[in-house]
């Protein structure tokens, strides 16, 4: 059960996630508002949205928030990030799921629910190839007919194009000074204020325990996402938003 008190004090929790992942991306709300357009286009009333590997739940919070009448599941795999998300939205029409996108059989934890959109952000980069490509193939056979797959994330410049990759290394390093000098956390600071808090702090050993053998973060371009999507059976697939190297990619069943 959760009280009044640890849902507000959850909530300011996930308003310094917000603070510290937006310093690591320029135009965050950009992306999230662009996504929630094409939920509000493709979703319908009473639809059900998948918020892949959700962290807290920034995306869920944001859709239920712009459409009410919708059903997230967040499913991610970190206990701390999974209590924290369930503490802050308890009362929420989102249902936080613990797994594994390593796990093929993942999908079962959906208990037959069928998305009419998936979202994810700043998240699936941390697959390599061939777990990011089961994973798209896997989407493509959950969603409804139409259902799109959303994915924003930076995208690296990974074919020789110099100026491009330097134009974005320069914005990063803009936004994550303005931001801290503004007085955003870092990764590192706002982990240590989470797992400070008991109910969270108690998690942190099963969290270290399920991601201390991944391998490291692989570096995945533009051209490969596309082309995994296009392979797992979607119709429509391309960005429908871009920054330098920050895309939002669209993919229709």
């Amino acid at each position: 059960m959760t009280t009044t008190t640890e849902s507000a004090a959850a909530l300011q929790l996930l308003a310094a996630w917000d603070a510290q992942q937006a310093a690591y991306i320029t135009n965050r709300e950009a992306r999230f508002d662009v996504m929630l357009d094409v939920v509000d286009h493709v979703v319908p009333q009473g639809g059900v949205v998948l918020d892949l590997a959700s962290g807290p739940g920034s995306i869920s919070q944001r859709v239920v928030a712009r459409r009410p009448d919708l059903t997230c599941i967040a499913l991610d795999h970190d206990p701390v990030l999974l209590e924290l998300g369930r503490t802050a939205l308890a009362g929420q029409p989102v249902e936080f799921v613990d797994g594994d996108l390593w796990d093929p059989a993942w999908t079962d934890l959906l208990h037959g629910a069928v998305p009419d959109a998936v979202l994810s952000s700043t998240a699936l980069h941390w697959l390599p190839s061939d777990v990011l490509s089961r994973v798209y193939n896997d989407l493509g056979r959950l969603l409804r007919p139409g259902g799109v797959v959303m994915n924003a994330d930076h995208l690296r410049h990974l074919d020789g194009r110099t100026l491009f990759a330097e134009l974005s290394a320069r914005d990063d390093e803009r936004t994550q000074r303005d931001d801290r000098a503004a007085g955003a956390l870092d990764w590192d600071q706002w982990f240590a204020e989470v797992v400070a808090v008991e109910r969270y702090g108690r998690l942190a050993a099963e969290r270290e325990r399920r991601f201390e053998h991944r391998p490291p973060n692989p570096e995945l371009s533009l051209r490969f996402h596309v082309a995994a999507l296009e392979v797992a059976g979607f119709a429509e697939v391309g960005p429908v938003w871009q920054y330098l190297d920050d895309y939002v990619v669209l993919a229709r069943r």
